[in-house]
């Protein structure tokens, strides 16, 4: 084990916590690049009023979404990470507006020159709610669950392609762990401070022993976070509360001591009119989820209205590279051109929210802007792609080819409140062109249930992925992992071979020049060359919430964390 350590330590220098200047906090509590509007519209700074935090009051926050487990390892919604991310913590933090790592429950790290070995030196003080230490032991038990489950307690794999090919983790002392990969893995630094979808935030060696079922109750989900579980209704309520002695938030936050509310309690509320309503009746004191048409009017009755887009990719449609009729490049190609993003821009989109011009949403390192070219509204072109490809049109104005409609079948999610409207407008335009785009966009369980079938029987799947990393790339698109375009043989002239090593490249550097060429040549790949992918919008968490409340902490992967929060009025 000492020669696995040393080898490590001359291999990179020991990552060690960085000075942060005063303003710091004020970057995070607006997201880092995010703004508020008040009444009349006007940006403010994140530490505009309120004056000294006050502690103690119980905050009521909606969302559109429920908790479906209290397990944050489990969680794939936005409500499930959201509180995840407060009843856990994570190895590292990352700078929202940077995208830098810093340090949380790992002091310093290193890495060898392969990037197959990482080392993580603990803090020595952190503890779990039960009393139970933090410690390398607990690190180790927990990627390992994460990453292969336990079928015996009925826990399925989460990790396994966030940490693509780990061995193990090792343990040369208590507050020392290597965590080991079969090959490399420079996106797994990003991966260790990690917020979204089932997340590798920590649990105590006590709940990972528990089965699925058992993990029900909130009252057996132990973590080190800010807030420990008082109850959950599915469908409801979750409620945190305050957790006593908790005095290691990242230190980027600057945040002393134990969170300033008492208690969080986590509203589900579907409907958008009812959660406004809410709001403006005071039974709630926030609303994550703000209806597009919702926020001037808000911001007009004095609510305060934060946002801050959603790093990783953004909305996309991902083409089905095997099934008829978006196997044909030029149909790809065709719906890339074929409708008018500058309507969009104007009779969906606030400025919360931004037209995609790339498969990597701007904050992302190794973002390319392809808005000049391949993603540009230009439907006389569309239209001859499809002439030149055997696609004529029909007598009802859709195209044909071979007998065949040109009919385009996708499958989106309803819980982002853009992604309805948004389609409508691209299948407006697209019908105009000759495609007959057909929506079915749905809840996040009925979606995940559809996309089952979606090799078979769908052509567009519809969605994003929350990753402030470029190896979102590959976790998304390689054939080895997400391959959520169904690349294979049958993918008619599409180099499969070269996709799978251009997006395999992001993980095997962590030097920006190169990860930032290798970005680039990505994108060229999947928008351009091989039109796999068609950007629709950025998205964005939008909060609406009362001009009392303050500190809301939207992180790398914009999930939010309430450590900070406070109300000035006490309550």
């Amino acid at each position: 084990m000492s020669d696995l350590r040393s080898s490590i330590e001359r291999a990179a220098p020991r990552r060690k916590a960085w000075p942060w200047a005063a303003g710091a906090v004020a970057v995070l509590l607006l997201a880092g690049g995010g703004f508020a509007i008040t009444r009349g519209g006007g940006s403010v700074g994140a530490a505009a009023g309120g004056g000294a935090p006050v502690r103690g009051g119980t905050l009521q926050f909606a969302l559109i979404d429920y908790q479906r487990s209290p397990d944050p390892q489990w969680g794939t919604n936005y409500a499930e990470s959201l509180i995840g991310n407060n009843i856990t913590d994570k190895l590292t933090w990352q700078d929202p507006k940077t995208g830098e790592i810093t340090p949380w429950l790992a002091q310093s790290w290193e890495y060898n020159k392969e990037l197959t070995d990482f080392t993580f030196h603990l803090r020595k003080d952190v503890t779990f709610s039960d009393g139970s230490p933090f410690n390398a032991e607990v690190v180790k038990a927990n990627f390992d669950q994460y990453v292969r489950g336990d079928q015996k307690l009925g826990i399925n794999p989460n990790g396994a392609a966030l940490l693509s090919g780990y061995i193990e983790t090792r343990t040369p002392d208590a507050y020392t762990a290597v965590v080991r990969f079969k090959k490399p893995l420079a996106s797994f630094l990003q991966a260790s401070s990690f917020t979204a979808n089932a997340q590798p935030g920590f649990l105590s060696l006590s709940t990972l022993r528990l089965s699925a079922k058992e993990r029900n109750d909130p009252r057996k989900v132990i973590g080190t976070g800010p807030f420990v579980y008082d109850s959950w209704e599915p469908q409801v309520k979750t409620v945190l509360v305050q957790r006593k002695g908790y005095t290691w938030s990242p230190p980027a936050l600057k945040h002393q001591g134990a969170a300033y509310l008492d208690k969080v309690v986590f509203n589900t509320i579907p409907e958008a009119s009812v959660r406004t309503g809410s709001l403006a009746s005071g039974a709630i004191d926030a609303t994550l989820d703000v209806g597009t048409t919702d926020e001037k009017s808000l911001a007009d009755q004095g609510f305060t209205i934060i946002h801050r887009a959603v790093s990783g990719t953004a909305i996309l449609f991902n083409f089905n590279s095997q099934l008829f009729p978006t196997n044909d490049i030029a149909v790809r190609k065709a719906i890339q051109l074929g409708w008018d993003r500058e309507a969009i821009k104007k009779t969906v989109l606030t400025d919360s929210y931004s037209i995609a011009t790339s498969i990597l949403e701007p904050s992302v390192s190794g973002y390319a802007d392809y808005s000049g070219s391949v993603l540009k509204y230009d439907p006389e072109k569309a239209k001859q792609l499809l002439q030149e490809a055997g696609w004529s049109e029909g007598p009802d104005g859709i195209r044909v080819k071979d007998g065949k409609k040109l009919v385009v079948k996708l499958l989106g999610i309803s819980n982002l409140v853009v992604n309805k409207p948004a389609y409508e407008s691209i299948q407006q335009d697209l019908k105009k062109i000759g495609i007959d785009l057909q929506l079915t966009v749905v809840p996040i369980p009925d979606y995940t249930a559809n996309l089952a079938k979606a090799k078979t029987d769908w052509n567009v799947t519809a969605s994003n992925r929350s990753r402030n990393d470029p190896a979102v790339l590959n976790l998304q698109y390689s054939p080895l992992l997400g391959n959520v375009t169904y690349l294979a043989k049958e993918s008619t002239g599409v180099d499969v071979d070269e996709v799978t090593q251009t997006v395999g490249k992001l993980d095997q550097t962590l030097d920006p020049a190169a990860r930032k060429e290798y970005a680039k040549a990505a994108q060229d790949l999947l928008i351009d060359k091989y039109a796999l992918v068609n950007p629709v919008y950025n998205p964005s968490q939008v909060i609406a919430h009362a001009n009392y409340v303050h500190g809301i902490v939207f992180d790398a992967q914009s999930r939010n964390h309430f450590v900070d929060a406070w109300k000035s009025n006490g309550k």
